[in-house]
C-alpha cells in the first residue's frame, strides 16, 4: 500500500499540492486526471523519490518495486528492441513475450531508432512489463498507439499486472475504461 499523507510541494512559487493524501492499496488501480499542471506527473515523481514533498509523507514499503512507462520512451536508439528490454532484465524469455504480445515478433531484433514512434512506444511497455514490480506507473502509455495497439498493450499489461497496483495518468477516459481504474481528478 502507498500512502501519501498531507504532502505540500511546490516548484519555486507556482503551489502543486497543499495537504494533500492518498491511498493506494494493493491490486488498486487509479486514474489520475486533471488539466495540464495540475500535478499528475509531479505526483509520480514524488512517489518514485523523484522529487520531495516539502511537508508531509509518503509511505512505500521498503521492498515494493515499482515499474514505470514514463512520458518518453526513454530508450537507446543505437540498441535492438530486445537489446532495450533486456537492460532491466535478465528473463529473456519473458521480454520477447511481452514484446511478441505487443505486436512486435518481427522487429524484437530491430534496432530503436529504425522503429515507428508507435513501435518505440510498445517496446518502453513491453519493457516495463519484463521487470518484477509491485506497483506500475503507466505516465500517458498509449501515446502514438492507434486503437488496436491500446487494446494489445491494455491486455498484456492486464496479464501481467493482474494482482499489482496501476497507477495510470492519462487525458483519454477510454484508456482508463480499459484498464478499470478508478478517477483520482487532481484540480487546484
Amino acid at each position: 500500500m502507498i500512502k501519501i499523507n498531507n504532502i505540500s510541494f511546490a516548484y519555486d512559487d507556482k503551489k502543486i499540492f497543499e495537504d494533500f493524501s492518498l491511498e493506494i492499496g494493493d491490486n488498486d488501480r487509479i486514474w489520475l486526471s486533471g488539466g495540464s499542471g495540475m500535478g499528475k506527473t509531479t505526483l509520480v515523481r514524488l512517489i518514485l523519490g523523484l522529487e520531495k514533498a516539502q511537508k508531509g509523507e509518503i509511505f512505500i514499503p521498503k521492498d515494493a518495486k515499482p515499474s514505470v512507462v514514463f512520458q518518453e520512451d526513454r530508450l537507446l536508439p543505437f540498441k535492438t528492441a530486445l537489446q532495450n528490454v533486456l537492460l532491466i532484465t535478465e528473463n529473456e524469455t519473458l521480454a520477447k513475450e511481452n514484446l511478441k504480445a505487443l505486436g512486435l515478433e518481427n522487429e524484437i531484433n530491430t534496432k530503436i531508432s529504425e522503429l515507428s514512434g508507435g513501435m518505440a512506444r510498445r517496446v518502453a511497455i513491453a519493457r516495463a512489463l519484463s521487470v518484477d514490480f509491485d506497483y506500475l506507473i503507466l505516465d500517458e502509455p498509449f501515446t502514438g498507439l492507434d486503437k488496436e495497439n491500446v487494446i494489445l498493450a491494455v491486455k498484456q499489461i492486464l496479464k501481467i499486472a493482474k494482482d499489482k497496483s496501476i497507477i495510470l495518468i492519462t487525458h483519454s477516459p477510454y484508456e482508463a475504461e480499459l484498464l478499470s481504474a478508478k478517477e483520482i481528478k487532481l484540480q487546484t
